[in-house]
């Protein structure tokens, strides 16, 4: 979706997501704690979509499930209780992606 999005004719749009990219390149910081910093961000912000997204980023950038753990503790420590039924989810996606059978409850 994001090939027909950018094809458009649109500097706004192709500047954000030009942004969105240059964001999670290294600098100061690394890209690996970029993208958890972008998980934990999705988390609080509640958006499902955007944290698949970091979770598989996390992944490629070799954060480990012990440590994808600590980031969701973060999440649930700045976010509440609302936080919750995105972690379920979030950890369901982190168990697929690890090839594991999800148990929903």
């Amino acid at each position: 979706m994001n090939d027909r999005i950018l094809s458009v004719d649109n500097r706004a749009i192709k500047r954000f997501f030009a942004v969105d990219t240059l964001t999670y390149e290294p600098g100061k910081l690394d890209s690996k704690t970029k993208e958890m910093l972008g998980l934990v961000a999705s988390m609080v912000l509640r958006c499902d979509d955007c944290i698949s997204y970091h979770i598989k980023q996390c992944k490629e950038q070799g954060v480990t499930d012990e440590e994808m753990f600590e980031i969701f503790s973060v999440a649930l420590t700045v976010g509440g209780s609302i936080v919750i039924p995105h972690l379920r989810r979030g950890v369901a996606f982190l168990d697929e992606l690890n090839g594991k059978s999800i148990t929903r409850s």
